[in-house]
């Protein structure tokens, strides 16, 4: 198998959600969940990819911005009931 890239496109929410998410995995002790060294490697690219790319991190507001992203993410709570009562 040849070594391409792949791309991955996020808006602008899923990406600061996520390099929150990862900063907050990379300084928890995850031995236990991460056995595997090599997957270290993509971890810190996608942070370090994050990071560079989201500006707004280092912003006073930051957690302003974190938390109104996170809302925009969720799924509606009317979302949530019809899926239950479709799976029923």
């Amino acid at each position: 198998m040849e070594n391409t890239e792949i791309i991955i496109k996020l808006t602008s929410d899923e990406a600061l959600v996520l390099s929150d998410w990862l900063e907050r995995v990379q300084m928890t002790d995850l031995s236990r969940l991460v056995d595997d060294e090599a997957v270290w490697a993509p971890i810190h690219r996608l942070a370090g990819t994050l990071d560079k790319s989201l500006p707004g991190i280092f912003a006073a507001n930051y957690g302003e911005r974190l938390d109104a992203a996170r809302r925009r993410l969720r799924p509606a709570s009317d979302d949530l009931a019809s899926d239950h009562e479709d799976s029923d």
